[in-house]
């Protein structure tokens, strides 16, 4: 490795949570007025993703009041405080721009199902889909 692949490596390090097209984010940017700086929130669904590198960008859609609101976010921007992901979306397209022509639910984008896999769930067991109170009942039952 020479001195610009490293150079390279640590400028791209990773500062922001990792989202795709369709999840729900919530963008806190600095907003300078005057002396003061402040936090902004900004949370809509991420509609466009464009490249990957230094010119990274991305594009954040939420409708304000009844009229679509969209806002260009740089990567690497001194502006951008932190990116929260609120949902995770399901999505087959790489830029949702079919999502401007919609109007009210229409504009939800179906929610993706993560299973956690190794961990089992509190309501289930081994012994099929009892719950632990209802195996201890069967039991005395018996």
């Amino acid at each position: 490795m020479n001195t610009n692949d490293i150079m390279k490596e640590l400028e791209l390090k990773k500062r922001h949570p990792d989202f795709r097209v369709g999840d729900t984010i919530k963008v806190f940017v600095k907003i300078r007025e005057g002396e003061k700086e402040r936090i902004q929130a900004f949370e809509g669904v991420v509609i466009k993703n464009r490249s990957s590198g230094k010119g990274a960008s991305f594009t954040v859609r939420k409708i304000s009041y009844g009229i679509g609101v969209e806002r260009i976010f740089p990567m690497e921007s001194y502006a951008l405080e932190k990116i929260e992901v609120v949902q995770k979306g399901k999505v087959r397209r790489a830029r949702l721009f079919y999502l401007r022509k919609r109007r009210g639910k229409a504009t939800q984008v179906e929610e993706a199902i993560t299973a956690n896999v190794g961990e089992p769930d509190d309501s289930q067991t081994s012994s099929g889909n009892l719950k632990i109170s209802e195996m201890e009942t069967a039991s005395v039952a018996i």
